[in-house]
């Protein structure tokens, strides 16, 4: 049996609780051990999920030495000790986007991963989502021809960096929190890296609410392949706004053009006062089973499981070279969208083109 600990216990880590446990259920795992350094959050969720509970990651790991995987879901800048600590006592890895800030950070942990012969994974959970993937595959079968140009947003209501993660969204930016979905998403689109960036942003709003980070950062990646994609990344969309995210994409190429709408799904509800809000079932869904229990389904939560999957595939005699080239974002693919990320800050503070590090 597989047995899971989740380090970082918070917002996100929640939904990466609810599919193990959820999966526990099926037999496919076991959520055996859960970690973060908030006691109150912690004592939570140890009593919500039925699981064991450590403020501190190396005590779970040391502790639980019968846990085969682990699930990092800590905020963007603290991704790199736990991951290289789990890696170092051979258990497998998920990493909640970004991989790590930094080059060298993203390689340390595939080098450790790779010593110890474990899977390394990346959630990018854009990749699942069924619009997406039809997207991809119209790109793969060249319906659209040669793509030549494109753009990309996603943008974030500002009680995402305001409220949600005031402690330490002056550690990140709307790059690390969420551009880096979709230059994720893009550069596996078109199967090509990154090869120039170009990137403005401004610092203003956020800044003088006491959090030294980016409102909004605008990026143009040529890739390798001569497409050229403009990137939009912001989380100071008004409190108003119909949802927490919004987001899409286009591109054009020689023989077409694909646009997608990623944030409406064409559901629009108001309820009393609270205004008009869009829905996105396909990220997370709830329903009651059979059993009276919620069921989680959508894109945010099959990412999740797809760790799940890949672990029995391993258990089961299947080669992490497998793995490889489908819709699992490997910790090679969190590197290269590291690298793309990382180049956008060091044109935004150079004022001009940058290539990404190699």
């Amino acid at each position: 049996m597989i047995k899971l600990g989740v380090i970082g216990a918070g917002r996100f880590g929640t939904n990466i609780l609810n599919t193990f446990s959820q999966l526990e259920r099926e037999g496919l795992c076991e959520l055996s051990a859960i970690c973060d350094s908030e006691r109150q959050v912690l004592e939570a969720q140890v009593k919500r999920y039925n699981a064991r509970g450590y403020l501190d990651y190396r005590q779970m790991l040391e502790t639980e030495k019968e846990i085969n995987a682990v699930a990092v879901s800590t905020p963007d800048h603290l991704h790199r000790e736990p991951a290289l600590y789990a890696a170092g006592l051979g258990k497998h890895v998920m990493v909640e986007k970004p991989l790590d800030v930094t080059v060298g950070g993203c390689r340390e942990i595939i080098e450790a991963c790779r010593e110890k012969n474990v899977l390394l994974q990346v959630d990018f959970h854009k990749r699942y989502d069924p619009f997406h993937l039809s997207v991809r595959q119209d790109v793969m079968e060249g319906r659209i021809g040669r793509i030549g140009y494109g753009h990309a947003y996603m943008e974030d209501k500002i009680v995402v960096p305001r409220d949600w993660f005031r402690g330490w969204a002056h550690m990140s930016s709307p790059v690390w929190f969420l551009g880096i979905h979709f230059l994720d998403l893009i550069r596996w689109i078109l199967q090509s890296d990154a090869k120039t960036v170009y990137a403005r942003g401004r610092k203003s709003l956020l800044r003088d609410l006491g959090i030294d980070t980016y409102d909004w950062v605008s990026t143009t990646v040529e890739f390798e392949n001569g497409a050229a994609v403009s990137f939009d990344m912001s989380w100071i969309l008004p409190e108003g706004f119909e949802s927490i995210v919004n987001q899409g994409f286009k591109l054009v190429g020689e023989n077409g053009i694909i646009e997608c709408d990623s944030q409406d799904r064409g559901t629009r509800v108001s309820y009393g006062k609270e205004g008009v809000m869009t829905r996105n079932p396909v990220f997370i869904n709830e329903r009651i089973d059979r059993s009276g229990r919620i069921k989680y389904s959508g894109y945010g939560i099959e990412s999740i499981a797809d760790f799940v999957y890949n672990l029995v595939y391993l258990e089961k005699g299947g080669s992490l070279a497998g793995l490889s080239g489908g819709i699992t974002a490997l910790g090679e693919d969190g590197l290269e969208s590291t690298r793309m990320a990382a180049a956008v800050h060091r044109s935004l503070e150079s004022g001009k083109a940058e290539t990404p590090e190699r």
